[in-house]
């Protein structure tokens, strides 16, 4: 205990920095469940794919320890536009292939599940087995930097130095601290204007609401459906980069146990709630690191669950609630 009061304010940080991850990968899963009302189990390979864009990234500009800042800072910037287009991609062929055909035939929703589910596993594997697949393909001499040690952890090429910034209580917060908490927010409030004042955001909230009067109304459900996916990938690439800045390794299964946490802070926050998932990761994030604190790292994935069964059954919604098909504008 004296352990958490001596550093309450770095727990606290590093914990908000930790829950904005949580929150930008929580988006895919609230906006996917918000219109369709359906879980994307396979999300979390969504976010594991973008990781692996950051690594390629900076492996194809040959990237070492001793970059420049002004270099550093333009591999991150181009990391972060190939990770959101690779996984917004990855996102678009998910809905493709392991929603829409179901989609078309009113498939019971449990089998959209038993879909997703199947597809994060094939997902996972395919880049578990990239080597295999590339000596198939007769590449593997070509990419042997990207395919090398297929099923072992892979790191940034350049260790990234968090700079101190200006101290709150006895912790200094960092350059990356403040990037991947105010990153979070941005893309959280750009999302958000998105869906409440564009007229695909419109569109979005009419099937949320009634999927039946909104193609009355000339609504294209099968467009709305592939922009969800693709915002949500979007999200989840910004998430891997920001990952990247700050853990620096990622795995082929690397998306499960962060793809878990991320759905239960979307639950926490009131799945189908934009604002919610970002309430829900923060709260995650802050909760976790109290509970390393207090009764030891190893708890550190209980504390999160045990959370979520206490909120939940004081308020079954969520702490905001709120379905994407009622935001108000």
């Amino acid at each position: 205990m004296q352990f958490f009061f001596d550093h309450f304010f770095e727990l606290t940080i590093t914990g908000l920095a930790l829950g904005s991850i949580y929150a930008l990968v929580a988006l895919g899963y609230t906006m996917v469940y918000g219109v369709l009302q359906l879980i994307n189990f396979a999300h979390s390979e969504v976010f594991m794919y973008g990781t692996f864009s950051v690594v390629w990234v900076f492996y194809l500009f040959g990237a070492g320890a001793d970059q420049s800042t002004g270099s550093l800072i333009g591999l991150l910037v181009a990391s972060m536009i190939v990770a959101m287009v690779v996984s917004g991609g990855v996102a678009l062929l998910l809905e493709r292939v392991a929603y829409r055909p179901l989609l078309k035939k009113n498939s019971p929703k449990l089998v959209a599940l038993i879909s997703a589910i199947g597809a994060s596993f094939a997902l996972a594997e395919a880049m578990g087995l990239r080597d295999r697949i590339a000596g198939f393909l007769g590449l593997e001499g070509t990419l042997t930097k990207y395919v090398a040690g297929a099923r072992d952890n892979r790191s940034l090429p350049t260790t990234i130095t968090p700079d101190p910034l200006f101290k709150i209580g006895d912790y200094n917060v960092t350059t990356v601290d403040l990037l991947v908490i105010v990153m979070a927010l941005l893309m959280m409030f750009a999302l958000d204007r998105f869906v409440r004042r564009s007229r695909l955001g419109r569109g979005m909230r009419a099937v949320a609401q009634d999927p039946s009067s909104a193609a009355l109304m000339g609504v294209n459900s099968t467009r709305v459906y592939q922009v969800t996916f693709l915002l949500g990938g979007l999200m989840a690439g910004v998430a891997a980069t920001l990952y990247m800045i700050r853990i620096g390794t990622t795995r082929f299964d690397a998306g499960f146990i962060l793809g878990v946490k991320a759905f239960t802070a979307a639950v926490l926050g009131g799945i189908g709630n934009l604002r919610g998932a970002l309430v829900g990761g923060l709260v995650l994030g802050v909760a976790e690191n109290w509970g390393s604190a207090i009764i030891g790292t190893e708890w550190k994935d209980v504390v999160a669950f045990v959370l979520l069964v206490v909120i939940l059954l004081f308020r079954p919604t969520g702490l905001l609630g709120e379905s994407l098909g009622k935001a108000r504008a």
